[in-house]
């Protein structure tokens, strides 16, 4: 198993001196945000398995069906553009949303390439009872930030990600919760 000690060696972020008074000031920095990144990834981890558990879609598919609640008739890119995911994602999660029949893709007009998005009936119950905020807790609480935290923040994990030998940037395509 791995500690924190042993996770930042292998990552460079834990090589300074440990004095006999125990870990220096950065170590202890490193240790604690290390904790607090686990907290998040927990706490977002439940809250998907409680919409799971609640409404039998995952948390990123629940966020889809809101925004085709708040704007009928969505394209699969715009609705990819309001979950910030990539459009094959979108249709990836669409298809599964689909076979539950609580979305239908309607074609209309001259364009039968043109699809737009709607909720089925099913859908629209199943949103009376879910749980809110649609866009879950990570979204809800970085809104609340003031924009001075928000902007410091934003580019600590910019530096933080700059400094990883690993790292997957089509991630930021894909939902957290990885269901779709």
């Amino acid at each position: 198993m791995a500690t924190p000690h042993s996770e930042m060696s292998r990552h460079g972020a834990g090589q300074d001196a440990v004095s006999p008074q125990g870990p220096s000031v950065q170590t202890a920095s490193v240790q604690t945000v290390i904790r607090q990144l686990r907290i998040v990834f927990r706490a977002l981890q439940t809250h998907s398995r409680s919409i799971e558990k609640a409404c039998g879609v995952s948390a990123a598919q629940l966020w889809a069906l809101w925004e085709l609640h708040r704007s009928p008739g969505l394209s699969v890119g715009d609705l990819s553009q309001c979950l910030m995911i990539h459009p094959s994602t979108a249709s990836n999660m669409l298809d599964k949303l689909e076979k539950k029949h609580l979305v239908e893709r309607r074609r209309a007009g001259l364009d039968q390439r043109v699809v737009t998005l709607y909720l089925t009936a099913r859908g629209a119950e199943l949103l009376e009872a879910a749980p809110a905020p649609a866009q879950g807790e990570l979204n809800r609480a970085l809104q609340a930030l003031p924009l001075d935290q928000l902007a410091s923040l934003e580019s600590g994990l910019a530096a933080l990600l700059e400094g990883m030998d690993e790292r997957d940037d089509d991630a930021a395509l894909r939902p957290i919760d990885n269901e779709d």
